[in-house]
């Protein structure tokens, strides 16, 4: 049975990893009163947060003040759910964006769990503002394929294991 979480005014919504940098699991949460879930997601979802976040921000009126204060996670000892598939919209009537994010099912019919939460614009601004920085703070991204570099050494897919070409 799926187990949907809404949150339609949270306290606190914050995205963060926990682990070494090359090794680090990032995920997304949400606090609303006395209720929180704790999802986990890859990092390339959280820059893509981030961005379409910052794309739809900017086609709004400009937010008020942000609060960057307490954004660390609070404790959790497991993810709710892995997530699969995340979007984001605006709903003008409640002046909020709407973050919904869907868990990671292995079979087509079988319903998964859901989150959404409905933030701020200011909240939204600053989870997009956090994303990006810990999706910088990391290895950087390999120019051709996009995946991350190793120092140990990179295999990437686009060059079949040779060189790259000179340009």
């Amino acid at each position: 049975m799926s187990t949907s979480y809404e949150f339609s005014s949270p306290d606190k919504v914050t995205v963060g990893t926990v682990g070494e940098v090359g090794a680090r699991t990032f995920y997304l949460q949400a606090r609303e009163a006395s209720s929180t879930v704790t999802l986990k997601v890859e990092k390339q979802q959280v820059g893509a947060l981030a961005t379409l976040l910052g794309r739809l921000l900017a086609d709004l009126a400009r937010p008020g003040e942000l609060d960057e204060g307490d954004l660390e996670l609070d404790d959790f000892e497991d993810a709710d759910f892995v997530v699969g598939a995340l979007a984001v919209s605006y709903d003008a009537d409640s002046d909020r964006v709407v973050v919904l994010a869907e868990e990671l099912v292995g079979e087509q019919d079988e319903p998964g769990d859901e989150a959404s939460l409905a933030l701020t614009r200011e909240q939204a601004a600053t989870l997009a503002i956090r994303g990006t920085r810990l999706v910088e703070a990391g290895r950087p991204p390999c120019p051709l394929c996009g995946f991350p570099l190793d120092p140990r050494g990179h295999a990437c897919p686009r060059t079949n294991g040779h060189l790259p070409p000179l340009t």
